[in-house]
């Protein structure tokens, strides 16, 4: 293998270059309009252009990749995860062209690609699976008393999901339909097909998975096993290995199972065999449960890489071309522990919103491992996921480990964009946490203490003051950190946050300003615990709510999917008035108070933009 196009994007392109850079195998990027000049467009040997911004017309595109790799040269294709990665017909297409596919064969994809049939398979190759229903009459009806026979709570899941789509917890059976119907609309969306099987929900669920690979020698081996617990609406946010709490004869079992499944599928390449856990008393060989297998490597694959040692994406490369695994199982060993968490591009205090829009200030230290797809100056779309990066450490202890990335999340940096961090910092920080007393539904129960104010404190406003009062009184628009300060005292700052302004003196008769941030013409902002908080300088109004009381705006560029109301008609608050789908998220816009709808700008189908207003609720009359 001399030359490699990575048929992906973002900070998994970017993995993918390094490695095969580190081989001396020549890379080819491929990027739509929005990624021109992204990072993996532009570190890759060459770019080749493959269409518009939206991914369905461009990194979906799998008649465009091969012709890409053509036009260039390449020999070999690598997926990365998402997009094309688990797509059978794509792989088939791949190896159909002549060219070497980075990834499992097609009939281990097809196999492990319909949830209903791998479970059927995995039953039958001796590895325990959820109870539940996986039948073809596919009726209201039929999958309502199959609900009912199973007990609830009952997991709706689409059969060709994956990431977390196409998936609803439903408590009572009078839940069932409508939730029914909102998991078959976002699987018809995301996957083109809309069947669903059932699962029995399981009580204090943790989710661990063990990493498999196989070669085209017949050897398949595991890399133990990594605990993905702490999610948000089933999307991963922090992942460890090995899994805590863990004892050496339950992952004998759980490894040797994954091993077995994938021999099942006669796998090669990376994959990972995904379980769910009842761990309401611990972790038990004989309550641990298989739910589907990822036929790609996995976002979460770094704390994998950093328990074993093991580069997974050079195995996957080697193994592609026709190499054995490197290794036996028996030199494989856990060293340490390791954490990675997910940095989102979104508003953890505005209802995690995704946040979009240009990286004017983007620091995220020198700790750790970093692994991301952008660089100041560079754009988070609305068209793609909005992981900004993967924050992951290594250390000898669980507890120096999570203590290491809290202070990594806390130390991020970055402006406009709203990120995560914050919430990152404070899951890691919590008790239960720290005592790994965890399951799937640790976010959602603690979420209240786990989203952190965006309400900036004393301290802050006096930070912000100070920077402002010493730009002004030295003519210093960009303030350095840790600037000793010698100005005289009795500097008074103009601010405004959030629309509250004050007059503030400035503490800078001396001695060090210990906080980070930068003033420019217009603002001054401040970092603190892995947030921004900006001041608008001489009382700049911010322009919040200029769009009126009961004014329902565009949380984010995004679709009209559904629009449940028309203009007159009569709303109670809370009452879903229409959804939107952006960054492939579905948003209920519902109505702030009891009232009337006016002014509809909004119709199913249409394209809006942030803040555009979509409709007006009128007040009910008193």
């Amino acid at each position: 293998m001399k030359k490699l196009l990575i048929a992906n994007r973002g900070e998994i392109a970017c993995r993918i270059i390094r490695t095969a850079r580190e081989m001396g195998i020549a890379t080819v990027a491929v990027y739509s309009d929005a990624d021109a000049r992204a990072l993996h467009t532009r570190s890759a040997d060459e770019a080749v252009h493959i269409g518009p911004s939206p991914a369905a017309e461009s990194y979906l595109k799998g008649e465009k990749i091969i012709a890409a790799a053509r036009e260039t040269g390449a020999e070999a294709i690598h997926p990365g995860y998402g997009f094309l990665s688990e797509n059978a017909a794509f792989a088939q297409a791949v190896i159909d062209a002549g060219l070497i596919w980075v990834g499992p064969k097609p009939s281990s994809i097809e196999a492990m690609g319909l949830k209903d049939a791998a479970k059927k398979l995995m039953r039958e190759a001796g590895v325990p699976v959820t109870p539940g229903y996986e039948g073809e009459d596919q009726s209201v009806e039929r999958l309502k008393k199959e609900a009912d026979a199973i007990g609830y709570p009952v997991l709706i899941k689409a059969v060709a999901g994956g990431g977390g789509k196409g998936m609803r917890k439903v408590d009572a059976p009078g839940d069932f339909e409508a939730a029914l119907q909102s998991c078959q609309r976002e699987a018809s969306a995301s996957f083109s097909n809309d069947e669903v099987l059932l699962e029995k929900w399981i009580t204090s669920p943790r989710h661990i998975e063990v990493q498999v690979f196989g070669d085209t020698h017949g050897n398949v081996v595991h890399l133990f096993e990594r605990d993905c617990s702490l999610q948000r609406r089933h999307q991963k946010v922090i992942e460890e290995a090995p899994a805590p709490g863990m004892d050496a004869a339950t992952r004998e079992e759980i490894c040797a199972a994954a091993v077995r499944a994938a021999k099942a599928v006669d796998y090669e390449g990376a994959g990972t065999i995904e379980f769910i856990a009842d761990a309401s008393e611990g972790l038990r060989a004989d309550r641990i449960f298989f739910m589907e297998m990822n036929t790609r490597l996995q976002v979460e694959h770094p704390v994998t890489e950093e328990i074993t040692g093991v580069d997974l994406v050079e195995w996957q490369l080697r193994v592609a071309s026709g190499e054995p695994i490197p290794v036996s199982q028996d030199e494989l060993a856990i060293n340490g522990h390791a954490i990675e968490a997910r940095l989102y591009a979104e508003d953890t205090a505005g209802g995690f919103l995704p946040s979009t829009g240009r990286l004017d200030h983007f620091d995220l230290g020198v700790e750790g491992r970093i692994e991301t797809g952008v660089e100041e100056g560079d754009m988070i779309s609305p068209f793609y996921d909005p992981m900004v990066a993967k924050l992951v450490v290594w250390d000898e202890t669980r507890e120096e480990a999570i203590e290491q990335l809290a202070e990594i999340a806390e130390s991020v940096e970055i402006w406009p964009v709203k990120t995560n961090a914050a919430f990152i910092a404070n899951c890691l920080r919590d008790e239960d946490f720290r005592d790994a007393r965890l399951d799937t539904g640790f976010i959602a129960d603690k979420l209240d203490t786990l989203v952190p104010s965006d309400e900036a404190d004393e301290d802050i406003w006096q930070t912000a003051a100070d920077f402002i009062a010493l730009a002004e009184t030295q003519d210093h628009e960009d303030l350095p950190i840790g600037l000793r300060l010698n100005a005289p005292g009795a500097l008074r700052a103009t601010l405004s946050h959030k629309g509250e302004a004050r007059t503030i003196a400035a503490a800078i008769s001396g001695g060090d300003i210990n906080a980070t941030g930068f003033v420019d013409p217009e603002r001054a902002v401040v970092f603190a615990d892995g947030q921004s908080f900006v001041f608008e300088r001489q009382s700049r109004g911010s322009g919040a709510g200029a769009a009126g009381d009961g004014a329902i705006l565009a949380p984010m560029p995004g679709k009209v999917i559904a629009l449940d109301v028309a203009d007159g008609d009569k709303v109670k608050a809370g009452q879903r008035l229409m959804v939107l789908e952006a960054m492939k998220m579905e948003h209920a816009l519902t109505a702030p108070f009891d009232g009337t709808v006016a002014g509809l700008e909004a119709a199913e189908g249409a394209q809006v933009q942030v803040e555009e207003v979509l409709c007006v609720v009128e007040p009910a009359d008193e």
